[in-house]
């Protein structure tokens, strides 16, 4: 790689910087644009840029990028002369693009030219053995940033990290919310001690962060007309059950925790096969319910 790495985050920009800030712009261009700009698809000439978010950019930049893409050249907002920049791409979602091709939110052409290789990144309550190493790096960071030293008393940390790692830890922030939840005990803690008391009351604040109200459990799930035609003890079984599913890091786990019971007195076990069949009643499937495969 000769040239830079060049970085942009598309959810932070919006109307005219975003094709000034990606594409460049000449002078006069827009109101304010009192000098040229190159952009930064071309400041990543014989480099690599890399589009966070790239699901949040509208219609007309998704053209233009298929074109920078395609055929490395590109027209600066407001310019009738084209630039060049030959640049590979990475880019960054977190959204189901296929999903918002579907729905007319994203080009089908501009997907199918960027999707060349896909990894995804597993959530944070996927990958346990990722929480601990993370927690003792909030923690220094906390110590650069305030300039004092705070640490978990023994027990303590074993509570935190027992709850954690533990299907009951949802962490639908990710690792933002775990560095939440670091800063927050490390700013209560007296004499820069985190004590179980800090812990206790910081896992009782997530638990009803991630609470979801019954009624919206379902909602959206399901059409309006299946919901209405559920006994009341069918629909409180289900949330339930979804409930489980979306603690649980597998089918197998989420399975084992619902038919923990009666498991002992079956002779062949099935766990995920039986979820699997008590979803479908409803015409649900474990990787839409929790957004992840098995």
């Amino acid at each position: 790689m000769q040239g830079e790495f060049v970085e942009v985050n598309c959810a932070t920009l919006r109307g005219d910087a975003t094709m000034s800030t990606l594409f460049g712009h000449s002078k006069g261009a827009f109101t304010g644009a009192q000098a040229e700009r190159a952009g930064l698809l071309k400041k990543a000439h014989l480099g690599i840029v890399f589009l966070d978010e790239i699901g949040e950019l509208g219609a007309d930049e998704q053209a233009m990028l298929l074109r920078a893409i395609e055929e490395k050249r590109f027209f600066p907002m407001g310019s009738d002369k084209e630039t060049q920049s030959d640049f590979q791409l990475i880019a960054g979602t977190n959204h189901d693009l296929r999903g918002d091709v579907r729905a007319g939110r994203f080009r089908d052409d501009l997907l199918a030219r960027i999707n060349h290789w896909t990894f995804r990144l597993s959530a944070l309550r996927d990958r346990p053995e990722d929480i601990e190493p993370n927690i003792d790096y909030e923690l220094e960071r906390h110590t650069r940033q305030s300039s004092s030293t705070v640490r978990f008393n023994a027990e303590a940390r074993r509570a935190f990290i027992r709850f954690a790692t533990s299907p009951d830890a949802l962490w639908a922030g990710n690792f933002r919310e775990l560095s939440a939840a670091i800063t927050r005990m490390a700013t209560l803690a007296d004499g820069g001690r985190i004590t179980e008391q800090l812990v206790t009351d910081e896992i009782g604040r997530l638990r009803e962060h991630w609470a979801e109200p019954i009624s919206d459990i379902l909602t959206g799930m399901l059409p309006d007309a299946t919901l209405n035609e559920l006994d009341a003890f069918d629909r409180l079984q289900l949330e339930s059950v979804v409930g489980v599913c979306r603690r649980s890091r597998s089918i197998a786990d989420a399975g084992r925790a619902l038919f923990g019971a009666s498991r002992s007195r079956r002779r062949t076990i099935n766990d995920s096969d039986r979820l699997r069949k008590y979803l479908a009643r409803f015409g649900l499937e474990w990787a839409g319910l929790v957004g992840r495969e098995e």
